[in-house]
């Protein structure tokens, strides 16, 4: 799809499979999860990098216990990451990254985030799509 928007359920797989069935699919670039602070945080930075036309996700959906991939999710975007490529302000238990300074501040710079964590109401997606 032709779409600026993707969308992240975090550990909602049932949500993530809602939307990926429903017609709001062909509105959208993107949907996924996010389970880890690090090698998925990673991950959908270098998508991002990859595919230029994104420029907000939708994060919501529940964040997996103990981990909070969500919320290191916004704090990489607030504050980046420090000389030990850990998160700035991340409370998750491992929040270091591989990717590249250049790649988070394409991300940081170019990316709105929509902060809807602990929304699982398709219906309330739906809308902000």
């Amino acid at each position: 799809p032709d779409s600026t928007v993707a969308v992240c359920t975090l550990s909602s797989i049932d949500l993530l499979r809602k939307i990926a069935n429903s017609d709001t699919l062909g509105q959208i670039s993107v949907v996924g999860r996010l389970f880890s602070e690090n090698n998925g945080i990673d991950s959908i930075i270098r998508h991002v990098n990859s595919h230029k036309k994104i420029r907000t996700i939708i994060v919501c959906g529940r964040e997996v216990p103990g981990h909070r991939a969500g919320h290191s999710l916004f704090q990489l975007h607030k504050n980046g990451i420090s000389r030990d490529r850990r998160i700035v302000g991340s409370s998750s238990p491992e929040p270091f990254l591989t990717v590249t300074e250049s790649e988070i501040t394409y991300f940081q710079s170019k990316i709105t985030l929509v902060d809807r964590i602990g929304v699982t109401d398709i219906d309330q997606i739906k809308r902000l799509i």
